[in-house]
């Protein structure tokens, strides 16, 4: 603050105030030249201390004049320097700044400060009538200087610690002052941000209900380097940030402020001042929590949650997911039974699941989202359950269940872009900060979205502390992540003259491979027995390969645990479209995936994009009638069990729902209903999946050696006039489990197919074709002995009945 010159003359609408800190002399031409000050308010006796904290005004000294005669060897006295005190209330530039919303540094300003005179007080409170300065014995009422701004300057030596008493038209509130306290930010959590690298970022951004300095509020902080001022909105001051403004801390780009009295449950938003001035609200980033839409506003969240699932946790990393067991069961939470929250799926989910003997479901969507038929892959809350269901507190009870229940729990994880909504992301504080700074590498061509900036290390390590947050706060056991392919090409979906080569000229997003490469060392590292699966449609060479290991291509693996296999899926639902009669044409559809098969770590997937938009549900793709459609699904199904990778299934398509899914209404579970009269069609082909995922997890064959080409053998796979596939699949010790599956019409007896000559027999331990499962019951129910007949290359064989529409599985007896 600059002092009022002594030439200005004393302001008409103020009084001289005290000047008790000022010191006295009786040098009366200097003591007539101080400047008059304005009114201060008037004050009982005593006031405390407190630390300042902020920065001190500066001082001016006035010097008394100096005698003009000298007597001969006289001493020349000085006059003791006088502090003149200041005005307390704002200049126009800080005053104009902070209504406008463009102070950097609000805490130099409001609150209180030394001063030549005393201490300051400064608060900013629209439509507030009075404002009082309450400190131990002290009641000052501050002077109304207009526009919600109040001042008062106190002759103390010290900054009191300090309350303020807010009258309003029909409320009083006693409140702390917010611009009395130190930053809550460490210099660490600042040195991380800038550098991209804060693995825990959710812990530093956003909002945060704490104890600081003994006074319980929150605190907020947001990275906003772009804008020229932010401050907090919400139901605690009106939804008018005027009097919040946030303070920048240095060149990170982050803004914060701790406000006292405000906890959990609060609603807020950033109210964000653009370049140009104009002014935007915006819902937190790193919410951790959100209203219900289509309500937009961020909410205060404080966990309370105790888990149970420390068992769980012990033993999640003992084996590898792609060395284990993985059967998977894919959730849309909102619409697997419409209508229940959190709480109440976890009083059935886990039952159901751990019934039909899965080993994880995958969960859609989790993270918030303003429209629900996005299905979740719109992504505006990416730190925030969505609140359809509950809140995170309620969501953690759910996984927590699932666990004690003996199930993994993956989730799908959206990092490749997000939607344009002017609440959101999109051009955060005014520019692209989110998003590229080139139209061209932002606008997502398919889906109307924008896609993330991965070259910028700051929405790196926002994305990559994101994908730690699930699994570190929410024991998530693993990430689906969508839509890798869009990011790993510059030209996804675009045409010559949209897109840039990079620097080495080709197609890469060398950004996007750095960022995936950096998520996946990431999350390994520091969660143990996670796994990432990436939805990546293409031969990317090393999806699933250690980063640090070059391929063919130059570059290293992106380091996913697990890749669908999306070419099985097509390739082999084209298969089973067709009638058998025109199967024979197309057998390659079935057995081209054994080419590449162990190119990746794979996971087979009848995922929710199978069974919507006219793509008809997995019975409904099956040809035939309906005996024909159930026999077709139950045998590709076992199919899908017994080849390598991992499984997952659709909710619904475990019982032959025949329509399409729809996230309106979800399965239609009146299928299972005994009053229904085809409820047994339907009642058979779940418990086949209930007897695949037990026969599965109990034979190592069938998982142990999934990654590796010594768990798979072919017997014949060249049967394309029969409609036969028939394959060993081998445990570590080559213990076989023999599948055979007769994709025609008819009963083949006496089918002979070559073994290994050291079993001494083969039992049936599965038929879709039994009669518990709506079968014709045809199938081998003795052990069937080898013969040395050599067969497909083998010294011995086996003649079994191959039933129609079948596939059946044998063990050694």
């Amino acid at each position: 603050m600059t002092p009022r010159p002594s030439s200005s003359g004393p302001d008409p609408k103020k009084t001289a105030a005290k000047q008790a800190a000022a010191k006295k002399t009786t040098d009366k031409q200097a003591a007539a030249k101080k400047a008059p000050s304005k009114k201060t308010a008037k004050t009982t006796e005593g006031a405390g201390t407190a630390k300042a904290g902020v920065k001190k005004a500066a001082t001016k000294k006035a010097t008394p004049k100096k005698a003009t005669a000298k007597k001969p060897g006289a001493r020349q006295v000085t006059a003791p320097a006088v502090e003149i005190a200041v005005s307390p209330s704002l200049d126009a530039v800080d005053r104009e700044r902070l209504l406008a919303g463009t102070h950097h540094d609000p805490h130099s300003v409001l609150g209180a400060h030394r001063v030549p005179g005393g201490v300051a007080f400064r608060a900013l409170r629209p439509y507030a009538r009075e404002v009082t300065v309450l400190s131990s014995d002290l009641r000052v009422e501050l002077h109304n200087d207009g526009d919600g701004f109040f001042s008062g300057l106190l002759p103390l030596r010290e900054v009191p610690l300090h309350r303020l008493r807010v009258a309003y038209e029909e409320t009083v509130q006693e409140v702390e002052d917010p611009y009395r306290f130190l930053p809550t930010l460490g210099e660490l959590d600042l040195h991380l941000i800038g550098e991209g690298r804060h693995e825990q970022l959710w812990q530093a951004l956003g909002a945060h209900p704490m104890t600081h300095d003994g006074v319980a509020g929150t605190r907020f902080t947001v990275w906003a380097p772009n804008a020229r001022g932010v401050r907090v909105a919400g139901g605690f001051n009106f939804w008018d940030g005027t009097g919040h403004p946030m303070r920048s801390l240095g060149a990170t780009g982050v803004w914060e402020l701790f406000l006292p009295g405000v906890g959990a449950g609060e609603l807020y938003k950033f109210e964000i001042t653009r370049a140009d001035g104009s002014r935007t609200f915006r819902a937190d980033p790193l919410a951790r929590a959100t209203e219900v839409p289509p309500a937009t506003s961020s909410v205060v969240h404080a966990s309370h949650y105790t888990w149970g699932d420390q068992e769980w946790l012990a033993r999640r990393a003992d084996a590898p997911a792609h060395e284990a067991p993985m059967s998977v069961y894919e959730v849309h939470l909102a619409s697997w039974r419409p209508g229940l929250t959190y709480r109440e799926l976890a009083e059935q989910l886990p039952a159901y699941v751990a019934d039909l003997g899965f080993t994880h479901v995958e969960l859609m969507p989790v993270a918030e989202h303003p429209f629900g038929g996005s299905w979740g892959y719109q992504v505006t809350g990416f730190y925030a359950p969505t609140a359809r269901l509950g809140d995170p507190d309620d969501f953690k009870y759910l996984v927590d269940r699932l666990h004690q229940a003996g199930i993994g729990v993956l989730m799908d994880w959206v990092p490749a872009h997000f939607p344009r909504d002017d609440w959101a992301l999109a051009e955060f504080d005014g520019r692209p900060l989110y998003e590229h700074s080139d139209p061209l590498r932002a606008a997502h061509p398919d889906w109307g979205t924008l896609e993330f900036d991965f070259g910028r290390r700051e929405v790196r390590n926002f994305l990559v502390a994101n994908a730690v947050y699930w699994c570190e706060e929410f024991h998530i056991d693993g990430l689906r992540v969508d839509a890798v392919a869009s990011m790993l090409y510059l030209d996804y979906s675009r045409e010559p003259g949209q897109w840039t080569p990079n620097a080495r000229g080709g197609r890469e997003n060398l950004d996007a491979v750095a960022f995936l490469q950096e998520m996946n060392a990431t999350v390994y590292r520091r969660v143990p027995g996670v796994v990432t699966v990436a939805e990546e449609s293409t031969a990317w060479d090393g999806v699933t390969r250690a980063t640090h290991h070059k391929g063919p291509s130059g570059f290293g693996g992106l380091g996913f645990g697990l890749k669908w296999n999306m070419g099985w899926m097509h390739d082999s639902l084209q298969y089973m479209s067709h009638e058998p009669v025109h199967r024979r044409y197309h057998h390659g559809e079935m057995t081209f995936s054994m080419v590449y098969a162990y190119s990746e770590n794979y996971v087979l997937p009848i995922s929710h994009d199978e069974v919507v938009h006219g793509k008809r549900s997995l019975v409904s793709k099956m040809p035939g009638d309906w005996w024909q459609q159930r026999a077709n699904e139950r045998a590709y199904l076992a199919f899908m069990w017994a080849h390598p990778g991992k499984q997952l299934l659709f909710m619904g398509q475990e019982f032959a729902q025949g329509a399409e899914w729809s996230e309106a209404h979800g399965p239609d579970w009146w299928l299972l209903d005994p009053e229904y009269g085809a409820a047994a069609d339907h009642r058979g082909v779940r418990d086949l999946v209930r007897d695949l995922n037990t026969v599965y997890r109990t034979t190592p064959a069938l998982w142990r050696l999934d990654t590796h080409p010594s768990g798979f053998a072919w017997v014949a796979g060249d049967a394309a006039e029969d409609n036969v596939l028939a394959f060993l699949r081998l445990d570590a010790d080559g213990t076989p489990l023999l599948a055979v599956s007769n994709f025609a019409p008819v009963v083949r007896a006496d089918y002979r197919l070559g073994v290994p000559d050291d079993i001494p027999a083969w039992h049936e331990v599965l038929n879709t074709d039994a009669a518990r499962y709506g079968g014709g019951d045809v199938g081998n129910p003795d052990p069937v002995k080898p013969e040395p007949q050599g067969r497909h290359g083998r010294p011995a064989s086996v003649r079994l009945t191959l039933p129609p529409l079948a596939t059946v599985w044998l063990r050694p007896a």
